[in-house]
């Protein structure tokens, strides 16, 4: 049984959830308003924060930064229209395990209940992962990544992995690992978005005993348990620039001090980091140190969105089929013509872990072995639908294009030309706006 904290202001539906939770064994707690899970959160414990996205006092990422600033690691999820897709995904990169899209489907929300827990009880920060549960694809694009992935992988550079989110920013380090000499040394995975600022520094190169309120004993920061192997440092944008600070001596000197120590730490750490967001545009703000970024940069690997890689779309497809037969103990052999043009058609802005999500809730609600357009969320009809013009070519990919054109022509306008701001405004890094407007001749 779990304790789960379900902030919903459509009543009549939580009250539903909360009969379902019920009835699976689950003790839950309703709340209407941010400020109400606040003081829950801050006096009560919970297993799991089951949260709407839009709320009358707030949206849902203020209960992600609160928690994780009080310094919990309680699982997220996210309950939001599959219009906002783009904005869960925000939130996984802010800290949140997962999300879900409403309606809630009952067998995909004790699924994803299930998987969180589960994460939350094995309280591992190593992250272990078979290599069966990974595909490269096989389009030029595909080649092009693991090329340089094997170029750099067996050398002792400093790694940064741009990509947006959901693109396998951790497959890429990982697969870096285990190419490089540091193969049989620990791999490390750390996301920098789900640390409070008070607790990054304690994480990373740990504390002694009463060095804050709450230290009780002394404890190893994560440089020491990766010695010898690699440290992958997620969204490393998100450290306070007092971090950066503590993390750029490490590197130069290769020790580290933990907090309220005097001693000081050798350790031999190959550091990989990850960003959804170019650095350069957080050291413009100042925000992220300059020094500290030509330290992580010294090769840098951008990651294509899944809607780049052409023919690798129906390979990942499936892929995650038969992942997902293997975990559900389903018999999807294969998808009607209808439902799998309508995953081809489709621009997937979560990339990668938005396809996994809806391969898995899809093969979730086949009974047979085929499934059918029924078992993927209506809403993605809408969305296709949308990216055709009415009265334009049926050529999709110029449609597309042609939709593109327009949207980067618009957001430049709105952030007043600033190509730093519009590039942010897109979720696309600078490097990838210059290109597509020199492909669409945008000035």
């Amino acid at each position: 049984m779990a304790k789960i904290l379900i902030l919903e202001d459509d009543t009549t539906f939580a009250q539903l959830l909360e009969g379902f939770l019920t009835k699976n064994n689950h003790e839950v707690t309703l709340v209407t308003h941010i400020k109400q899970s606040f003081k829950l959160i801050e006096n009560q414990e919970f297993d799991l924060f089951l949260i709407d996205y839009r709320l009358p006092d707030g949206i849902g990422f203020e209960v992600i930064t609160h928690s994780r600033n009080l310094g919990l690691s309680t699982p997220i999820i996210i309950m939001t229209s599959f219009n906002d897709v783009r904005t869960a995904v925000k939130s996984m990169q802010m800290g949140a395990f997962d999300y879900i899209t409403k309606p809630v489907n009952p067998d995909e929300l004790l699924m994803v209940i299930k998987s969180s827990l589960t994460k939350k009880d094995s309280k591992e920060i190593k992250i272990e992962a078979t290599d069966s549960d990974f595909i490269k694809g096989k389009s030029a694009t595909a080649d092009r990544l693991y090329e340089h992935i094997a170029l750099v992988a067996p050398t002792d550079m400093s790694v940064i992995i741009q990509g947006e989110s959901g693109t396998g920013k951790e497959f890429a380090a990982r697969t870096l690992h285990q190419q490089s000499k540091r193969a049989d040394k620990p791999f490390v995975a750390i996301d920098c978005g789900a640390l409070s600022k008070d607790l990054a520094a304690s994480e990373l190169f740990g504390h002694a005993k009463g060095a804050f309120t709450g230290a009780l004993n002394d404890k190893k920061g994560q440089f020491e348990a990766a010695n010898g192997g690699t440290l992958f440092l997620d969204e490393v944008g998100n450290l306070s620039y007092e971090v950066q600070i503590k993390l750029l001596r490490a590197l130069q000197e290769r020790v580290i001090q933990p907090l309220g120590s005097t001693k000081q730490v050798s350790v031999d750490v190959r550091i990989i980091t990850a960003t959804n967001d170019d650095l350069l545009n957080s050291i413009a703000g100042g925000d992220f140190r300059e020094d500290l970024y030509h330290r992580l940069n010294e090769f840098k690997i951008q990651l294509p969105a899944l809607r780049d890689r052409g023919g690798d779309l129906e390979l990942f497809i499936n892929h995650f089929i038969g992942l997902s037969n293997r975990d559900l103990d389903r018999n999807v052999k294969s998808i009607s013509a209808e439902a799998k043009s309508l995953l081809l058609s489709y621009d997937w802005p979560g990339n990668l872990r938005e396809l996994s999500n809806v391969i898995k809730r899809m093969v979730l609600l086949t009974p047979g072995d085929v499934a059918q357009v029924d078992a993927l969320p209506d809403e993605m009809m809408i969305s296709v639908n949308q990216q055709t013009l009415p009265g334009s070519s049926s050529d999709l990919k110029a449609v597309n294009e042609q939709n593109e054109k327009t949207l980067i022509a618009e957001t430049l306008i709105k952030a007043k030309h600033n190509k730093s701001k519009a590039a942010k405004m897109l979720n696309i890094d600078r490097k990838t706006l210059y290109a597509k407007m020199e492909k669409y001749g945008i000035e």
